[in-house]
């Protein structure tokens, strides 16, 4: 949320000069702070006093300007709205704009120009370019610009936690700072409103536990052309909010002020009077902004006799919304419960501002006063006369402000301060009520508008941030026992791969375990995945099935930022299965892509491919210190074919996979580049081989290289498998090692035999080997190999 501090001065005698650290130090956390404009200088207010066309331009006109001076300013504009009589903000000779951009004396086609007249764009003010910035017609010409606007305001940007819902808003910040600040803060007065309308609505509510109170009130002569006063704009632009129109402006900048979100009808298209109830299933609604939904039975709606007019407390409907032919309104002031309306908006896809509001609480007692404070406003700036209030109200179903009892030690113990009696009274009283004092407690009320307050620790937290969360002393007393958690050594641990990883260049991300349904088709199209009931956006709405998307999320946003060479992983858990019966895995995954190793004048840049990355996978395998691991021609739509392997355990378990992206995946995700991929099931990884020890033998190796002719269809695993014996393991031979491979290259369509040279290495513990025993062995193993297709190249 966005705060304007010059608004806040309104409403609060002292701002701190420390207010970042104050707020965010009080819970308010803020992310940053900047400026209402950025820098410029020598801007005033000007009048338009002549206009001619320009004798060699169509699109330009010459403008006499009035900038406060004894003479004209003459100023060439091309600006359609540019007309006699209007003011504007009129950079003179000499001003430097927002980019450094310094108005100087020019000729326009031939035409003599001594300044600018500004956008709201040309000034940094918003992105509206359309035309010159138009101003109110009581401000003084001459004036300074930036000043007159208070442009140097700072604006502050606050994360707020969902429980602080009582500050969003203007007033909600300005009590939170006066508590911590020990000041009083100006309270909400009611305007009187004259009543001189007879119209009005009747208000039927079918369940007053979802809206205990709803007021309405008719405003009749509203004059559809009225603009909202530029301050007004100003606030609403400082808090992210774009103008539309005075009405929505008014009931807008009541809801940023006050808290209370309003919404106002076209009481012409209201048939009949207004009814809260719950919609009926199938029912549909057109909102305002021209999205179409189907309601469900779940959702609290406002209606009239024949249709639904909105979704209460999260987006009136485009039907019954004003326009630039409303001259008679029906405003809308409510209290819904925050029970009925949580959830909804995101059910539908939306977040509004009202939404955010009533799902985590708005003062009940408030509705009353926004509603006057919005019609005297409308009054003001769009004329109108009022009519009474209608309301539905059902006291005891607002919520309940039960007495709290505080304890005095129980606050000095949990903080482990010695805070007085005096001083507890003090702070408790600046956030809630104390009707009672005693000797050992007090009993306080909490405010309407504080939904977090509700039991003793609560206001003992209170006691503890309003004095500073800074001053709360370290208490170096042992008050749990630590325990060493044994770690078996036969466990390779989370950390163990990760440190792997890490040595090999990778780095860790760490993403949300929801996904896009679109991203999940396209990484795991085999599985369905487990749909949320309540995701927080719609691209989120789905538990991911595996760790891909995330990990290409991150490969894809760093892609679109200049970064070529990455390698990334991440760890954490899969979910399958239905949402009542879930089955978790934890898996690492990773990927890279760019050059194989980083731009040095050492080693010639090369692409990384598939064999890179499984260098990386078999540094992981080792690290289990088993040796039954088997690569295998992978069938995964994912990955491209002849680049991609499934890793199996001798027993067929598939404990992971490696490869290239295929070539669609790489197009649907717009990743422009090869990217290869890997995905083990660390679960099925985590038990390892104990290292052992093994006495060195004194008796030499025997070495023995094979050339061998292979089939296509023959890979690699399946040599060295024969070559190790399937059935039972070759005697003496302790190591098979492929050094080369050459593939003939051919015109032909077909593919040929490959080339391919392999180290064996033998050995005897016990005596030296002989080579007739070596021999023996070879010729064994040419036999098996000669059953598969594998022939001893000539």
């Amino acid at each position: 949320m966005k705060i304007s501090v010059s608004w806040l001065k309104e409403w609060i005698d002292t701002i701190p000069e420390d207010l970042s650290d104050r707020l965010t130090m009080a819970g308010l956390e803020v992310e940053g702070i900047e400026l209402a404009a950025p820098k410029f200088n020598g801007v005033v207010v000007g009048k338009v006093v002549e206009l001619v066309q320009h004798p060699d331009a169509d699109r330009l006109r010459v403008a006499q300007v009035d900038v406060g001076q004894d003479a004209l300013v003459q100023i060439v504009c091309g600006a359609p709205n540019v007309e006699v009589g209007i003011k504007v903000p009129t950079a003179l000779v000499g001003a430097v704009l927002p980019g450094d951009f310094k108005i100087k004396d020019a000729k326009l086609r031939g035409v003599a120009s001594s300044g600018m007249l500004c956008s709201a764009k040309e000034l940094g003010i918003n992105e509206d370019a359309s035309g010159l910035m138009i101003l109110d017609e009581d401000l003084e010409v001459g004036a300074d610009f930036r000043e007159l606007l208070d442009l140097d305001d700072e604006i502050v940007e606050i994360d707020l936690t969902p429980n602080r819902g009582d500050c969003l808003s203007i007033l909600g910040v300005a009590r939170d700072l006066a508590a911590i600040t020990g000041q009083a803060v100006d309270s909400v007065e009611r305007p009187e409103i004259k009543v001189e309308s007879a119209l009005t609505k009747a208000i039927t509510i079918e369940d007053s536990a979802d809206c205990p109170k709803y007021l309405g009130r008719v405003i009749e002569g509203v004059n559809p052309a009225a603009e909202s006063p530029l301050w007004m704009r100003e606030r609403l632009r400082r808090s992210g909010i774009r103008p539309h129109g005075v009405l929505v402006d008014i009931t807008n900048l009541v809801l940023l002020e006050l808290g209370q979100p309003l919404h106002a009808f076209d009481f012409t298209k209201v048939e009949g009077d207004i009814t809260v109830r719950r919609a009926k299933d199938g029912e549909k609604l057109k909102l305002i902004n021209e999205d179409v939904v189907t309601l469900k039975s779940d959702t609290l709606v406002i209606a009239d006799h024949q249709k639904v007019l909105a979704m209460a407390g999260i987006m009136g409907g485009e039907e019954s919304a004003c326009d630039d032919a409303t001259t008679t309104i029906f405003l809308e002031s409510a209290w819904f419960n925050p029970i009925t309306i949580a959830g909804k908006a995101r059910n539908y896809g939306l977040h509004t501002d009202s939404s955010h509001r009533f799902e985590r609480g708005v003062d009940f007692e408030l509705a009353e006063k926004a509603m006057d404070y919005a019609t005297a406003l409308i009054q003001k700036y769009a004329g109108g006369k009022a009519g009474e209030v209608s309301q539905a109200l059902d006291v005891n179903l607002l919520p309940k402000r039960e007495p709290v009892k505080v304890r005095f030690y129980k606050i000095n113990q949990i903080i482990g301060q010695q805070f007085t009696k005096y001083d507890i009274n003090t702070f408790v009283n600046r956030i809630g009520n104390v009707t009672e004092i005693h000797d050992d407690y007090l009993v306080v009320i909490p405010p309407s508008y504080r939904f977090d307050l509700q039991i003793e620790e609560d206001f003992i937290e209170e006691v503890a941030r309003l004095n500073g969360y800074d001053n709360v002393p370290v208490s170096f007393e042992m008050v749990s026992q630590i325990l060493m958690t044994k770690v078996p050594e036969s466990k390779v641990t989370l950390a163990d791969f990760k440190n792997i990883l890490v040595g090999r260049g990778f780095h860790e991300v760490i993403e949300m375990s929801f996904i896009s349904p679109a991203w999940q088709a396209i990484l795991d199209p085999n599985k369905t995945a487990i749909a949320l009931k309540n995701p927080i956006s719609s691209d989120l709405s789905v538990m991911r099935t595996t760790l891909l998307p995330g990990v290409l999320g991150a490969m894809d946003h760093n892609l679109k930022r200049q970064q070529t060479r990455l390698r990334f992983f991440e760890s954490g858990r899969t979910y399958n299965g239905t949402l009542e019966n879930v089955v978790q895995e934890l898996h690492i995954a990773g990927a890279i892509c760019g050059t194989a190793a980083p731009l040095q004048w050492g080693v010639d840049a090369r692409a990384a491919d598939f064999f890179d990355l499984k260098g990386d996978v078999e540094a992981l395998l080792k690290r289990t210190g088993r040796d039954d691991f088997r690569f295998v021609p992978s069938k995964r739509e994912i990955l491209h074919p002849g680049q991609s392997a499934d890793i199996q355990l001798e027993s067929g378990e598939v404990v992971g996979y490696l490869g290239k992206l295929h070539p669609s995946v790489i197009k649907a995700l717009d990743l422009g580049r090869d990217v290869f991929v890997f995905e083990l099931n660390y679960e099925l990884l985590a038990q390892s081989e104990t290292p052992k020890f093994k006495e060195l033998s004194r008796f030499p190796v025997s070495k023995r290289d094979l050339a061998l002719v292979v089939p296509p269809e023959v890979t690699t695993q399946m040599v060295i498998d024969v070559m190790k014996g399937q059935s039972k393991p070759r005697k003496y031979l302790t190591h098979v090692n492929l050094f080369d491979i050459y593939v003939p290259k051919t015109d032909k369509a077909e593919t040929t035999s490959k080339n391919m040279a392999f180290s064996l290495t033998f050995q005897n513990r016990e005596e030296s080997l002989k080579d007739v025993d070596v021999d023996t062995i070879v010729e064994e193993i040419l036999a098996d190999l000669g059953v598969a297709g594998v022939s001893l190249r000539q």
